[in-house]
């Protein structure tokens, strides 16, 4: 996680309060932040023994990928990995309906697949949107 937060984060720290922390204390805390589709976020975010953790939840509804990705990068860089977990549903625990959560292992890498097999590498959404019409074509 980032040692220093970014401003915009640190604006919607909750400084009173049961769940309540110092201003500039670093990444862990409650925020209420304006996402980038119009929602205010809820994120929360903690350091436990060998993991980095971050909830993020919305009033009405789960947070979606272009909110995840804009609060990864408010609290990791954009070169760090952090993953979602599906785990096994008898281990589900769901405290809130809207709610996904960010994770990081402290002391170790998380295991990626190589990037040929999630698509086309150096391909981008438009290019690949032209590819596969031409391949729906040939069909």
């Amino acid at each position: 996680m980032r040692a220093q937060i970014i401003d915009r984060l640190e604006a919607g720290r909750v400084q009173h309060g049961q769940f309540a922390s110092a201003p500039g204390s670093g990444p862990c805390g409650l925020f209420f932040v304006q996402g980038p589709c119009g929602c205010k976020l809820q994120i929360a975010a903690l350091v436990r023994p060998g993991w980095e953790h971050v909830s993020v939840s919305t009033p009405r509804r789960c947070p979606n990928w272009e909110e995840m990705c804009f609060v990864k990068d408010l609290f990791w860089d954009e070169e760090e990995c952090v993953m979602q977990l599906h785990p096994p549903y008898s281990q589900y625990v769901n405290n809130s309906r809207y709610c996904l959560h960010l994770w990081k292992p402290i002391r170790e890498n998380i295991p990626r697949p190589p990037a040929s097999f999630i698509g086309v590498v150096g391909l981008g959404p438009s290019e690949a949107a032209s590819l596969l019409a031409q391949m729906r074509e040939r069909s």
